[in-house]
This record gives C-alpha cells, structure tokens and sequence, in this order.
C-alpha cells in the first residue's frame, strides 16, 4: 500500500495456490468474517511486522555488549559436569 495525499492506493496482485491451502485460507477468511485478500494482506503485514521486530531485537542485543557477572570461561567444563553427577 502507499499513501498518496493521505489515501491508501492499493496495487492488485495475481498469486497462485495449492487447492488445499487455498481451501483453508478461503475458510479462515469466512471464519474471521473478512474477505480472502484482507486475509492474505493481514498476514503479511504479520509477517513484515514480524520480521523487523526481530532484526530490531537483535540488533539492540548486539549493543547491549557483555553482561556484568556473567562469564562463559568461567563455565565447567564436560568432564566437570560430569563428574558432579558421580
């Protein structure tokens, strides 16, 4: 969708489907009472949604840098996780 002058314009697309998975959304659009292009526009906005929350996430964990008191050198090592089982 683009804005143009405060209007949503909405572009046409052609897609194809397996019969079995047209079937099914064709049901869960009449099960959530919208049509089969509202269905199919809303799960990908999910899916865009989705997706740029995580890179945001990652990206905000890659500058979080280490954490205080925590320390993975300091882990046992197999042996020594082991032997605490004995």
């Amino acid at each position: 969708m683009n804005q143009w002058y405060g209007e949503v314009v909405q572009k046409n697309v052609t897609i194809s489907l397996p019969e079995d998975i047209l079937r099914w959304a064709r049901k869960k659009a009449i099960d959530e009472d919208t049509s089969l292009s509202s269905l199919v526009s809303g799960m990908l906005g999910e899916e865009r949604s989705r997706s740029a929350e995580y890179w945001k996430a990652f990206e905000d964990w890659k500058e979080m840098g280490p954490i205080p008191g925590l320390d993975a050198s300091k882990r046992l090592t197999r042996e020594e996780a082991h032997a605490r089982h004995r």
